[in-house]
């Protein structure tokens, strides 16, 4: 038998779950050379950490995350707690020589990330941000088409992730609708996915221009009384890159009928590809230097062995769900433990992302186009 990995995590919500999904699985469908020990989950809620720990097969719990930190035995620490507890916990774990896999947005805003990415080049130890959508079959497949030269040069990157759950004004301020907690509203959940996703295909993003709304101005408290809204319902914008092509972005939580609208198309001068993460299994590619009578949108379904990740899972024309990303993201982050080998995305990455993500809220707030700030500062 395998020896064992053993993995701490700091969370136990919606990303617990995926998070602890993916560690469960993996080593049923990945010929992987370590197996993933579940070993403690830290929770601020006693008895509801204590209920995922049994259901999720944890083999304990705590509602303090130091105890993660500071036990000997934990390799991994996974941390998927809310965005303000990012930054505290990964610098401990760093120092304590933990491998981090932290949840996006890295950070709260480009000064913590700078931080964290510094103090992760430091440890020397593997890092990783959990921008899963990466680890799409059809996503990774549309990044082998790009390197293969088979679209040529970029010159438009389009996005949008549109969802409606905050429409309505009954939503209370739970902790995605909080500045203190979340920094920032759809720039910080939506706009981070669709930012790495540019950072991966497309290209360094180099100046940025938006324009962002609050809908709702006032929300309930989940524990009573009222709130005024600080973070952004919805938000648009323009970028330039350094290759010379130019974006266009939007996100928001007001696209009535719209639950996971996550969609890109990338235009270049051989060809394009679109993706649409609700239809997941497909990618479409346009080829034109295909003879005119045959030219046309060529809808392109992952699910062969041939395909990025494919042969882990299921036989061609079974197709894999939202749930996978997280297990082949988990997967890769277990064999590059195992060949002691960098992992990607890491805090560089989270870095270069937040870079973008605070460009933009500053230009949200001039007005005026901001220039995207170096790695280097």
């Amino acid at each position: 038998m395998n020896p064992s990995i053993a993995i701490g995590m700091i969370g136990y919500k919606f990303m617990g779950k995926a998070h602890s999904n993916a560690y469960r699985q993996i080593n049923q469908f990945f010929d992987l050379p370590l197996r993933t020990r579940l070993k403690t989950i830290a929770g601020r809620d006693g008895p509801k950490t204590q209920k995922m720990a049994e259901r999720w097969g944890w083999e304990e719990s705590t509602t303090d995350w130091r105890r993660v930190i500071d036990d000997p035995a934990i390799r991994i620490v996974d941390i998927c707690s809310p965005n303000n507890t990012h930054y505290e916990i990964a610098l401990a774990a760093l120092a304590a020589g933990k491998i981090v896999a932290c949840e996006k947005p890295l950070a709260m805003n480009v000064a913590q990330a700078r931080e964290m990415a510094a103090a992760a080049r430091a440890a020397g130890n593997i890092n990783t941000v959990w921008f899963n959508y990466r680890r799409v079959p059809a996503i990774a497949f549309a990044r082998q088409l790009i390197d293969e030269g088979r679209i040529g040069r970029v010159f438009h990157f389009r996005a949008l992730y549109l969802q409606d759950w905050t429409l309505d004004p009954s939503v209370p301020l739970i902790w995605r609708l909080d500045k203190e907690v979340a920094g920032s509203g759809v720039t910080g959940d939506l706009h981070s996915h669709l930012v790495d996703l540019s950072n991966y295909l497309a290209g360094e993003i180099t100046s940025v221009s938006g324009v962002s709304r609050i809908f709702v101005p006032e929300r309930d408290l989940p524990d009573g009384g009222k709130a005024h809204v600080e973070i952004e319902d919805a938000s648009i914008f323009l970028a330039q890159y350094a290759g010379g092509a130019i974006g266009h972005f939007e996100a928001t939580r007001f696209a009535n009928g719209r639950k996971n609208g996550n969609t890109f198309e990338i235009n270049g001068e051989h060809g394009s590809l679109y993706f649409n993460l609700e239809d997941m299994s497909r990618l479409w590619y346009f080829d034109s230097r295909e003879p005119k009578h045959i030219q046309g949108w060529r809808e392109i379904s992952v699910w062969e062995e041939v395909h990025p990740y494919m042969k882990h899972w299921w036989v061609p024309g079974c197709a894999i769900g939202y749930e996978h990303t997280f297990g082949n993201q988990a997967a890769d982050l277990i064999q590059a433990v195992a060949d002691d080998r960098p992992m990607k995305p890491d805090f560089d990455d989270g870095l270069r992302c937040q870079l973008v993500l605070d460009a933009v809220l500053k230009s949200c707030d001039s007005q005026r186009w901001v220039d995207v700030e170096t790695m280097e500062g």
